[in-house]
């Protein structure tokens, strides 16, 4: 495991306040109270988003394995709402009414922003192949520059606004020079396929549908890009400070199980059901397994981790996307050192 030495302050992925066995901080202390359920015989409850139809928690509460696991630190889950963009989970973490959430450092950082009651405790390394800024296929723009007088989709704050300006500034382009419109991710194919935006920056959850239809495919992806859109784990931070045993089990677990995803993506899609709309099939899976493949694992966070984040709350400042530079070191844990 990675120490957090040099930077103690900055270790964690995606929503986790910094705390420890031995003291709060002042993201700690500004962390809705109170909420934590106990079910039979004194058992925590972890409020946990529902992980839908793939993924390693989907398998995870399918097999049973999750519970098992959540079992040996007395805890039991408790599926609440359903995962989506991390703005909300934020929102719910402080309000507390969830204690687990997974999200990008560029919507983490934009939640920091705001009073946050979480921190950020793994870290799974940017997506190479899986984000970026689609185009339809047959557009005539071949190339980030090509996108200067036109109309380019963005989740505001969120992954699709950091692709996009991250591209742009990569490309020597002034971002004024592109129309940026924000939609939410869950609102942007229909818009996108109709022709009413000439890009859309995205990653995989909306990505691989678009991609497996042959409709369209990625104009530069997040290698191209030069991404530091790490993927986090947050945690309630009063939470975190009262049960440290439950993070630490809650980590081993992703990253035993995200290593296992990634040797064995197809094990992971359709958990539940191979039919609907949550599931993938075809060319969109093919698609999906061929991005899992080379995506990274579940970690804790590294002083690496570190510099690119702080790298992520600069540009961000920079771009005008956050009115000052998010201290993001106040912000996460050691998962290795909780106790």
């Amino acid at each position: 495991m990675r120490p957090l030495t040099p930077f103690a302050a900055l270790a964690a992925l995606a929503a986790l306040a910094t705390v420890t066995a031995c003291g709060g901080s002042p993201a700690a202390d500004t962390a809705g109270g109170g909420g934590d359920g106990e079910g039979a015989k004194g058992t925590v409850t972890v409020r946990i988003p529902d992980p839908g139809n793939s993924g390693v928690l989907a398998l995870g509460k399918k097999d049973g394995s999750l519970d098992k696991a959540l079992a040996a630190v007395g805890a039991e889950v408790a599926w609440t709402g359903s995962a989506g963009p991390f703005a909300p989970a934020a929102q719910a973490m402080n309000a507390d009414q969830l204690d687990i959430a997974t999200g990008s450092i560029t919507s983490g950082i934009t939640s920091l922003s705001r009073s946050p009651g979480f921190a950020f405790f793994t870290a799974t390394d940017p997506d190479p192949v899986g984000e970026g800024i689609l185009v339809r296929e047959g557009s005539d723009i071949t190339a980030v520059k090509d996108l200067v007088g036109r109309k380019v989709a963005v989740n505001k704050g969120g992954t699709g606004e950091y692709l996009l300006l991250k591209a742009l500034a990569e490309a020597g382009v002034p971002a004024d020079q592109v129309e940026r419109v924000y939609l939410r991710p869950d609102q942007t194919a229909a818009v996108f396929n109709a022709g009413q935006v000439d890009a859309w920056a995205v990653w995989s959850t909306y990505a691989v549908a678009e991609i497996g239809s042959g409709k369209a495919r990625f104009l530069a992806d997040g290698t191209a890009i030069g991404s530091d859109n790490y993927s986090l784990n947050a945690v309630r931070s009063k939470f975190a400070k009262e049960h440290p045993e439950i993070v630490k089990a809650l980590y081993a677990y992703l990253h035993e199980h995200s290593a296992k995803e990634k040797k064995d993506p197809a094990a992971y899609l359709n958990v539940f059901t191979d039919a609907g709309p949550t599931a993938v099939n075809g060319k969109a899976k093919e698609v999906q397994i061929a991005f899992t493949a080379k995506a990274g694992t579940v970690d804790p966070i590294g002083p690496e981790d570190v510099e690119r984040f702080e790298a992520v709350a600069r540009f961000y400042a920079d771009q005008k996307v956050t009115p000052n530079k998010v201290d993001i070191a106040a912000h996460l844990l050691d998962v290795e050192e909780l106790s």
